[in-house]
């Protein structure tokens, strides 16, 4: 008699755990494709062009610095398989049973009518009620439902579809590059074309007496991988000799001047051959003067008679 309540007790409580856990209702397995490009850095080098000449005549040159890359690029295809599964919750069973009840009996009618109307009506009525009716009066299954399924990876594939190199050279837009000038170092700032212009009568070389360097180095260097490059600009013995008076000639006091001195000032330069820095304090004379027509008509005149010069005020265009 014990035995036969002991056994009693022990299936009523497999059962009992068993309606509580259930079994997942499994969906279709689903699927996802995607390409995935792996790009390995193979080489990066940095490049100054100093252009040419070598040696520098004038105190004004544009430099231009470009990045090359060597890419190693793979595509691949990714295919993810997921198993799908609608979790069992038991108290879901309180609907299920009875809906799944109606689902069969219609099921079951839908199948005698197909047999009337010689199998014209959808698998949708004479299966799948079936199916969905059969798994509601389960009580140890769910029906199947998107809306709340869950899914795990199943399976993960990748497959090589492609290998190739790729090179790009790009300016070394918007950088430093630094300039060593005898005894100091002067950072500069390269455009978005990767141009960096130097001029040894502007600042920062303003600072210093530049008229004793000989040779400017140029370096550029990217801290994420160590890439570096170095050039060297000379500057030759005759421009040397030029810059101090040409310094003194641009940036000493303009206001304090007569009209005289102006003109020798813009003459003496482009003597010396410096034809844009010329041209450059003319116009500054000019819109120096732009508040008094009578100075500047003056200006205007001893340039064009002494120097031989014509020159306009770039505000008559506006």
């Amino acid at each position: 008699m014990f035995t036969r309540n002991t056994f009693r007790l022990g299936s009523a409580a497999l059962g009992g755990v068993l309606l509580l856990t259930g079994c997942a209702n499994q969906l279709p397995q689903r699927s996802e494709h995607e390409e995935r490009v792996e790009r390995k850095l193979l080489d990066h080098s940095l490049q100054i062009d100093v252009g040419e000449p070598q040696v520098l005549e004038l105190p004004q040159r544009r430099v231009r610095v470009h990045e090359q890359k060597t890419f190693e690029v793979t595509e691949f295809e990714v295919t993810r398989r997921y198993d799908r599964y609608t979790p069992y919750q038991a108290w879901r069973e309180a609907y299920e049973i009875p809906l799944g009840a109606v689902a069969v009996v219609a099921g079951i009618g839908a199948n005698v009518v197909n047999v009337v109307m010689l199998g014209s009506l959808p698998d949708t009525a004479t299966k799948d009620w079936i199916s969905y009716g059969f798994a509601g009066l389960n009580p140890m299954l769910n029906v199947e439902s998107n809306g709340r399924s869950q899914q795990n990876l199943a399976d993960l594939t990748e497959q090589q579809r492609d290998k190739r190199m790729e090179y790009s050279s790009l300016p070394w837009a918007e950088r430093p590059v630094l300039v060593k000038a005898g005894e100091q170092t002067h950072e500069l700032t390269s455009d978005r074309n990767g141009v960096v212009r130097l001029n040894l009568l502007d600042g920062p070389f303003t600072e210093q007496d530049v008229s004793r360097v000989g040779k400017l180095l140029l370096s550029v260097s990217d801290p994420l991988d160590n890439a570096r490059s170095d050039a060297t600009l000379l500057v030759s013995r005759s421009l040397r000799g030029k810059l101090l008076e040409a310094h003194a000639l641009i940036y000493d006091d303009l206001e304090d001047d007569e009209v005289g001195h102006w003109v020798h000032r813009v003459k003496r330069l482009s003597e010396l051959g410096l034809e844009e820095e010329a041209s450059e304090l003319e116009q500054s004379l000019i819109e120096l003067t732009r508040n008094d027509p009578e100075l500047q008509q003056d200006f205007l005149q001893s340039l064009l008679k002494s120097a031989g010069r014509v020159a306009a005020d770039p505000g008559d265009n506006d």
